[in-house]
């Protein structure tokens, strides 16, 4: 592999990432009271649109509403219903890393512009979504984001021991992922991390993760394999309208703490046959955490040659079953837990035919 060509890239790192949402009000106050996440700035019917930025320790998502028919937020949300729609990057020189980016074969979205203190410039990555580029002059927060004013007077919800975001998964229709793989080494200097074949049943995906040379940026990008039956990834390319995140995962440091809380609080969880657990002492002996507090949650637990992992999905509330958000802890690994699919499978079938 390569050395990174560019110091800009290297020094890359995860900004905020732009969610459009039909229902800012709804949405903002559901992070808020579920998750823990703070309303820390607004930015108001400007351009056509009105945004709250909300987070927590590292965690920054901007929520954006359209109130004009022909903002990119509307004709987003028309086409895929609510989601991720810019994966922001903070990088030393803006202006330099767009015309680095656009010079390698990616396709521009805005040119550089700079206001309150930060300059951006975007380009498309996969689908509709966007990758912006952004930089903030000494001396402005860390957060600060154009036309944005701090809010004040919103409270959220006692925290919920969400640290940051992992990794984002990304369902790409069939034949883009090896693109889609080459535009991220070739134009952003990421690096294949891991690939994967995944057969559950008469299902299959191929799946590859890259990551920005400083691991701090972390896609999982997967195709259906068409010559198997359709599964949960062709579900998600034809209800969302094409390739796009399928799902935010935000790491925790005790998975325990933080799913009991959000549940508590009323986050819907996937649920998990009690099958699974009667078979997990066979998969692997735990390093953090009991099965029996795991079986209570629901909490998936793998491990990979680093060490362990314990995961869990929520339910998607999308209108359109799509959009989702994992909440994961790990104990070492540094892989995604593919070894639950086949074994929440089996469990599945264990459980029925028993």
């Amino acid at each position: 592999m390569n050395a990174p060509r560019t110091t800009g890239f290297q020094d890359m790192s995860l900004d905020h990432v732009t969610v459009y949402v039909e229902d800012l009000d709804a949405r903002t106050a559901e992070l808020a009271r579920t998750y823990g996440l703070e309303v820390y700035a607004t930015a108001d019917a400007e351009g056509g649109a009105r945004s709250a930025a909300v987070g927590r320790e590292r965690i920054r998502l901007v929520l954006t509403e359209a109130v004009d028919d022909d903002h990119p937020a509307a004709v987003y949300t028309r086409l895929h219903g609510e989601g991720v729609a810019d994966i922001a990057l903070k990088v030393p020189d803006a202006a330099a890393a767009f015309a680095e980016a656009v010079r390698r074969g990616a396709r521009p979205a805005a040119q550089p512009a700079e206001r309150d203190g930060v300059t951006t410039a975007s380009v498309m990555a996969f689908g509709d979504v966007r990758h912006t580029f952004v930089q903030r002059r000494e001396g402005v927060p860390a957060d600060r984001l154009p036309g944005f004013v701090p809010a004040s007077g919103r409270e959220a919800a006692a925290p919920a021991g969400l640290l940051e975001i992992d990794h984002f998964a990304v369902c790409l229709e069939p034949g883009e992922l090896r693109s889609v793989v080459e535009f991220y080494e070739r134009v952003l200097d990421f690096r294949n991390t891991f690939t994967e074949k995944i057969v559950v049943g008469a299902q299959a995906m191929d799946s590859e993760v890259v990551q920005n040379p400083s691991g701090t940026v972390t896609l999982t990008l997967i195709e259906p394999d068409t010559r198997r039956e359709p599964g949960q990834i062709d579900f998600f390319i034809k209800n969302h309208g094409g390739a796009g995140v399928q799902h935010i995962a935000f790491r925790t440091e005790d998975i325990v703490a933080s799913v009991g809380t959000m549940r508590s609080r009323g986050v819907d969880f996937l649920s998990t046959p009690a099958t699974y657990y009667h078979m997990l002492g066979d998969r692997l002996r735990l390093v953090r955490h009991s099965t029996d507090a795991l079986a209570a949650l629901d909490i998936l637990a793998d491990d990979d040659h680093a060490g362990q992992l314990f995961q869990i999905f929520t339910r998607s509330v999308h209108p359109r079953r799509t959009l989702f958000f994992e909440v994961i802890e790990r104990a070492g690994a540094t892989t995604f837990g593919s070894g639950n699919i086949k074994a929440l499978y089996e469990a599945v079938e264990a459980e029925q035919l028993g």
